[in-house]
């Protein structure tokens, strides 16, 4: 099917399902992952104690795991969830924010990758990089290797050796299941500019896959079209961070079939 009008269709049955997205997430982004998901049509739910863990997993749609505040605990709750997740068959979405900048926090995302069963990777591209153990160094959370940095190559092996679709934020985006390649450019610049917008793409991939029914590769393809889209559209509207964000959640609002039609940019 030709990607814009699976996109629309995806879209659709987001907000005609609303499905629930569990969100282990970052204390820096709950509030943004929420609104923007509950924009996009899709229900959060926000939920990190290790006694309801898994009763909450397991009557979810989507599971996203974020390390962006990591401890021990959190971690603890993260694997047992991610189990849970793979038990039902609910898609997991891993996103190791500032994998690489200490032992501790890639190490744990190691972890979760070894424990779990990740349907999608997502990060920048020296968050990625960092678990191939390329050696590139990153810097909490910014990302100090462009994607234009990046192989291709080294992003199909990786979804190859880890079993999971690999997605790679950048000024084009890579996501690949180790076969199939896609490259998105739709996003703007703006979207660096404002705390929670990628953590918010991961739980936007999550309401995406949680719909798909095991196609989690053109989901994600998806996902990040209709998100950078919305960027793109919300820049036109707004200039500066603080009313970009408020502008980019009415897009994820108010953007449909005509808007993907128009200015959806995703090549294989």
């Amino acid at each position: 099917m030709e990607m814009k009008t699976h996109t629309a269709k995806m879209l659709a049955q987001v907000r005609k399902s609303a499905p629930l997205v569990h969100n282990i997430t970052n204390y820096v982004v709950m509030n943004s992952s929420a609104n923007i998901l509950l924009a996009l049509g899709a229900s959060p739910v926000m939920a990190h104690c290790l006694a309801e863990i898994e009763e909450m997993t397991g009557s979810v749609n989507a599971l996203v795991l974020n390390i962006g505040t990591i401890e021990e605990s959190w971690l603890e709750a993260m694997l047992l969830a991610g189990k849970t997740a793979n038990k039902k068959g609910i898609p997991v979405i891993l996103d190791p924010v500032g994998s690489g900048a200490t032992t501790f926090r890639t190490e744990s995302v190691r972890r979760i990758l070894d424990e779990c069963c990740v349907s999608v990777l997502r990060g920048n591209a020296s968050e990625v990089f960092s678990l191939a153990g390329s050696g590139v160094k990153t810097r909490g959370v910014d990302s100090s290797l462009s994607l234009a940095d990046a192989h291709v190559d080294a992003a199909r092996g990786m979804a190859m050796d880890l079993g999971c679709i690999v997605a790679i934020s950048g000024t084009a985006d890579c996501i690949t299941d180790g076969s199939r390649v896609f490259s998105v450019k739709n996003g703007h610049p703006l979207m660096t500019k404002v705390t929670g917008i990628g953590c918010g793409l991961s739980a936007t991939v999550a309401a995406f896959c949680a719909v798909a029914e095991k196609d989690f590769l053109e989901a994600t393809v998806s996902a990040f079209g209709f998100y950078g889209m919305c960027g793109g559209m919300a820049a036109k509207i707004a200039d500066k961070p603080g009313s970009f964000e408020v502008a980019f959640i009415d897009c994820l609002y108010s953007a449909g079939e005509s808007e993907i039609a128009e200015m959806l940019d995703i090549s294989e």
